[in-house]
């Protein structure tokens, strides 16, 4: 693995003060969303379909534009309603094919669930499905990627590593979404974004905040097949190993995953969520969401989650599981 280096963070804030206040209650709840697929691809041009595109679209014809339903994000939209969360993270995968009409409305779905001091989003492979440029169509979302201290006219290339403070909560965003050949959909982070994270994970860390990264690709080996692997996953695990957090988020299995990364002060735990618009029966994926309870006990980080699951019959989220957390204290 390359050397972590540290450099000059472009997204590092200073004073690590939040942006928006800590709750009354001193707890912080944080929703999980991933993989919605907000999209259509109905009415597009063959001419869009020449490349890679083509084999993603026969894909959606075939099977995500029944299974991804903007029915289930309706009730979604309700239901995050009821359980009035502090922030929502959503780890990538809002477009089919990256297409730049699908970031257009994809954008319009980002308003919908709040104000870009109340969401943070990070891309997934679907968004950078071809094309060396992909990140310049980014630009629809930025007030939604942007680190607290920047000025939403920064070029889309320089969003990542993300920081964004609520309470005492950081949220750290990574972009593993890069293009792939057909048939793959791996992702990478890369030397300078990794050397990034490890100052803004040392700076958040010394500062007291519980550090919550957000990544698409699941960074632990063997969690997902190996042509929808994250290349650097090794080179990530030696960062969080050195310099900590408390919480790592990712998408892009559309399934329920939980591994763990070691670091000298224990396992931090690494979690997925499937998406939250599938209903696709042949898989037996339903969608679901998380929710975190954060709250600060004396010295120590208290963690729980809920799981909340979509049901047919009531065509409406439920809570399906509660689970404490155990999280390094560093």
């Amino acid at each position: 693995m390359p050397e972590v280096k540290k450099e000059t963070s472009p997204t590092r804030p200073e004073g690590l003060e939040p942006k928006v206040p800590s709750p009354t209650s001193g707890s912080f709840t944080l929703a999980h969303l991933s993989d919605l697929h907000l999209t259509s691809l109905n009415g597009i041009a063959i001419g869009q379909l020449l490349n890679k595109r083509m084999l993603g679209y026969l894909s959606w014809w075939r099977k995500r534009r029944r299974v991804h339903r903007l029915d289930i994000v309706e009730a979604l939209l309700e239901d995050l309603k009821t359980t009035r969360p502090d922030h929502i993270a959503v780890t990538g995968d809002l477009t089919h094919l990256g297409l730049p009409d699908e970031f257009t409305d994809a954008g319009q779905w980002l308003a919908r669930f709040g104000t870009p001091d109340q969401v943070t989003v990070i891309p997934g492979n679907h968004e950078a499905y071809v094309g060396q440029q992909w990140s310049t169509q980014l630009s629809a979302w930025v007030p939604y990627l942007i680190s607290d201290d920047r000025q939403d006219s920064a070029p889309t290339g320089e969003l990542f590593p993300s920081l964004r403070i609520r309470g005492k909560v950081a949220l750290i965003g990574l972009c593993s979404a890069r293009p792939s050949l057909p048939f793959l959909a791996v992702g990478s982070l890369g030397e300078k974004q990794l050397g990034i994270l490890a100052e803004l994970l040392q700076e958040t860390g010394k500062a007291g905040l519980l550090r919550v990264v957000l990544i698409h690709h699941p960074p632990v080996s063997g969690t997902i097949k190996w042509r929808k692997r994250l290349v650097d996953n090794s080179a990530f695990a030696e960062v969080i190993a050195r310099f900590g957090a408390e919480l790592i988020l990712h998408g892009h299995t559309h399934a329920e995953t939980f591994s763990e990364l070691q670091t000298p002060a224990g396992k931090v735990p690494v979690i997925g969520a499937p998406s939250a618009s599938e209903l696709n029966p042949h898989s037996e994926r339903c969608a679901k969401y998380n929710l975190y309870l954060i709250k600060r006990n004396g010295d120590r980080w208290v963690l729980k989650m809920l799981v909340r699951g979509y049901s047919e019959e009531s065509g409406k989220f439920d809570q399906e599981q509660s689970t404490d957390l155990m999280v390094p204290q560093f």
